[in-house]
Order: C-alpha cells, then structure tokens, then sequence
C-alpha cells in the first residue's frame, strides 16, 4: 500500500526501518562521506527458496520507485518489488553470535536454511 505524499511522490507505508537500522546506515554514510545515498531494498528471483533480499546503497531514481524517510534516511523500493515487501522490517542487530542487517517479513512462507532467501 502506498500514500500519496504532498509533494506528489508516492512512499511506502508497509516497509519499516527500525531507529537501530536507521542509526547504522547513516553511520555507514558518514563514513563514507556520502549523503546522496539512499538505501534500496529489493526482492529477486533467486536463492535456494525461490527469492532473495538486496539491500544496498542507490544513487539511482527508477521509475516507480517508492520512497520512506527514516531519521534522515532514505529507504527505497522498486514498484515490483513493493508488494512482497509489504509489512517487512528492516533491522540492525549487532551481538557476539551476529552482526548485520536482518529482514524479518510476513509475506515469507518460508526460507532456506542459510536465511538468504525466501518464498
């Protein structure tokens, strides 16, 4: 689902990047020394499940695209993509067993063994 913003653009209102994740990419971008970054969230066939998550950094504007602020960081998914990915939250976990982003989505009915991919 989509909202119409008042600008005209449309933003996603069923992905959500939690404070911690939030915190993560814009200590990622600082590092970096780049603002003009976005992260992009993308779902793609592949995976031993069927379809895999792509996070990473995106200077690019595709058509269709549909765009969410998150303390300062913005998080973009394609049109295709949107629908997949509806109700997903995006996190940040940082403890002795793991360290990375994690994508906990209800839309999954079920994933490989490895945790990279879904169907």
């Amino acid at each position: 689902m989509t909202v119409q913003s008042t600008d005209g653009t449309e933003t996603i209102t069923g992905v959500e990047l939690t404070d911690g994740a939030a915190a993560k990419v814009k200590s990622l971008l600082e590092q970096e020394g780049r603002d003009d970054l976005a992260l992009r969230i993308a779902v793609q066939p592949g995976g031993c499940s069927g379809l895999r998550y792509q996070l990473f950094f995106d200077e690019r504007t595709l058509d269709g695209d549909e765009t969410r602020e998150f303390d300062g960081v913005s998080l973009v998914v394609d049109r295709m993509s949107v629908p997949y990915l509806h109700g997903a939250r995006i996190d940040f976990v940082d403890t002795i067993e793991k360290q990375g982003f994690t994508i906990d989505n209800p839309n999954a009915t079920g994933s490989c063994a490895c945790g990279d991919s879904f169907h």
